[in-house]
């Protein structure tokens, strides 16, 4: 593993101490794919089971590059609960319409996200729109769920759609490329996504040969995400297609190289230090809860869908 480091680099004024890399926790290899539903094939990065390391993010489904032939009959994943927790839905290409029972919904399109907290419970839905159903296209998308401290785990459900036009992009230096903010802040940019506990979610893309340091808060989990392409991480270690790379607490910048046109997304936040207790579509802290959102969801309390 690499050693967290000190860059330091010549200036007019003399020798200029840069910030402390985050060492390099882990790589995660490219996992297998399955379906969800019947709309979204996805590999599963990261699940509850084994998210400590990336609180308070807690699955990371990655579906696609797949192309949909069209069709007369939608996609998708049908009516399910959620308690306990918030979804993230980044959508690269395609188009996905949701509904819930707390009357939240609406459609997103390429570059938007989703942004749903399930919080004390609700009911959802995930589809297809009819348009990309009947005209058929490639799909690419990814979706986190978040978790929420047992404080908010009962917040009332809330519903964010974050058009593409309202995420500011940032330019990197010396044009490596971009940065979008969808949640915290970038180099005076702040991001539209309203959230429970400090997170900062980024859409980077890298041109080949290009790199660039970027600054993450020091004390938070943080990891990078590549879609696809090809990267060097802090200089030597390499990632690619669907890889995870895990990132130390301790320092506040990553070095990213790319050797070819690189997506990728930077997903940093404060750890949420508290039993994490998972059952399907619920995420809560002990089994007690688990048994009573199974309950509430059987007997109706968590709605029904319009």
């Amino acid at each position: 593993m690499a050693q967290s480091q000190v860059m330091t680099k010549q200036t007019a004024g003399g020798i200029e101490t840069m910030p402390e890399l985050k060492r390099i926790a882990e790589v995660r290899a490219a996992p297998g794919g399955h379906w969800v539903g019947d709309g979204f094939p996805v590999r599963t990065v990261f699940g509850y089971d084994n998210a400590e390391a990336v609180s308070p993010f807690l699955l990371l489904d990655y579906a696609g590059p797949f192309h949909f032939p069209a069709s007369d009959t939608r996609r998708g994943v049908g009516e399910h609960p959620h308690r306990g927790f918030e979804t993230v839905t980044i959508l690269y290409s395609g188009e996905v319409e949701h509904r819930d029972s707390s009357g939240g919904g609406g459609r997103i399109g390429p570059g938007d996200v989703q942004w749903m907290t399930a919080g004390s419970g609700l009911v959802h839905e995930e589809m297809h729109s009819w348009d990309y159903t009947r005209s058929g296209g490639p799909f690419e998308a990814i979706q986190l769920w978040v978790n929420l401290p047992a404080r908010l785990k009962m917040t009332p459900p809330k519903y964010q759609t974050l058009i593409a036009g309202q995420i500011p992009e940032v330019p990197l230096a010396d044009g490596a490329g971009t940065l979008r903010v969808i949640a915290g802040d970038y180099d005076g940019a702040k991001g539209p996504a309203e959230t429970f506990t400090p997170i900062d979610l980024f859409d980077v893309r890298l041109k080949a040969g290009r790199g660039t340091l970027l600054m993450i808060k020091p004390g938070q989990n943080a990891s990078v995400f590549v879609l696809k392409g090809s990267v060097r991480i802090n200089g030597s270690t390499p990632a690619q297609d669907a890889q995870l790379v895990l990132l130390d607490r301790k320092g506040e910048g990553v070095r990213i190289d790319a050797d070819a046109d690189t997506t990728l997304l930077i997903l940093s936040g404060e750890p949420i230090d508290e039993p994490v207790f998972g059952y399907g579509p619920f995420v809560m802290n002990n089994e007690a809860e688990i048994r009573k959102a199974i309950a509430d969801y059987q007997s109706g309390r968590m709605g029904h869908l319009p």
